[in-house]
């Protein structure tokens, strides 16, 4: 899955942007999803109105809500982007005015300070009203989605890599980059995907079939743990797989 945040003022033409963007990737058979922050405090994600907010103050964790054509799922929290990707496997999710999260960014904007106040080291590319009158801004392309979104989407099917972790660099620094340092390097072409130390590993960790993303030295304790064990069990082969499953539910035998 490849995750690309589309970030800017309101009035830069970043919903015309995202749109377009959605609509050639669609058009070139990708499937896409989308992840729209609305940071208004008079927008409330709520219940009232459906005849549903009685559940919810009754204590239901999570609503959902299906109709004839659609569904409605309702967390009672705000939620990490982390744990929301998860509900994700698309080929390419477009997130809109999202910036915690590791991700390459598009900014849209009018002028030059609307490029400086959103930029950072995953910005590779600016689009919006200042397309009109610039094609590049300090080594930034600037492109317009109205009139030339095909060289977008060339750009971020180039550029756009599959997700990253996004670890503070003290507690995984294993590329030597940094989890956001690593994903700069990739868009400039000076480091690849797979230089990833937590994406290139034989430890893999799943719950409930989500797999989750553990550091290094993480991994490091729970191979040394589950090998000093095995190693002393009679089957074992060196250099083959091993798959431990266990359910935290309550014990079946025992009911």
């Amino acid at each position: 899955m490849k995750v690309l945040s589309i970030v800017g003022e309101a009035g830069t033409g970043k919903t015309t942007t995202v749109e377009n963007i959605i609509r050639e990737l669609r058009r070139r058979r990708y499937t896409v999803g989308f992840v729209k922050e609305i940071h208004s405090e008079k927008f409330i994600v709520d219940m009232e109105g459906l005849d549903m907010s009685g559940y919810e103050k009754a204590g239901s964790q999570l609503i959902t809500l299906r109709d004839t054509r659609k569904t409605g799922i309702l967390f009672r929290e705000k939620i990490s982007m982390d744990e929301l990707l998860r509900f994700y496997d698309h080929d390419f999710v477009i997130l809109e005015n999202i910036t915690d999260v590791n991700a390459p960014r598009i900014i849209t904007a009018v002028d030059e300070g609307g490029i400086d106040n959103r930029y950072d080291e995953l910005v590779f590319c600016v689009s919006g009203i200042i397309s009109g009158v610039r094609d590049e801004y300090n080594g930034l392309p600037i492109i317009s989605s109205t009139d030339n979104i095909k060289k977008i989407v060339d750009l971020i099917e180039e550029k756009v890599y599959g997700r990253l972790p996004d670890f503070p660099i003290e507690c995984c620094d294993a590329c030597g980059f940094g989890c956001r340092g690593l994903g700069s390097k990739i868009l400039k072409g000076e480091a690849k995907r797979e230089d990833c130390k937590i994406l290139n590993t034989k430890v893999r960790l799943f719950v409930n079939n989500d797999e989750i993303q553990i550091v290094p030295f993480v991994k490091n304790i729970l191979s040394n743990a589950v090998l000093g064990v095995v190693r002393e069990l009679e089957g074992y082969k060196e250099g083959k797989e091993i798959k431990v499953i266990i359910n935290s539910g309550p014990d079946l035998s025992t009911t």
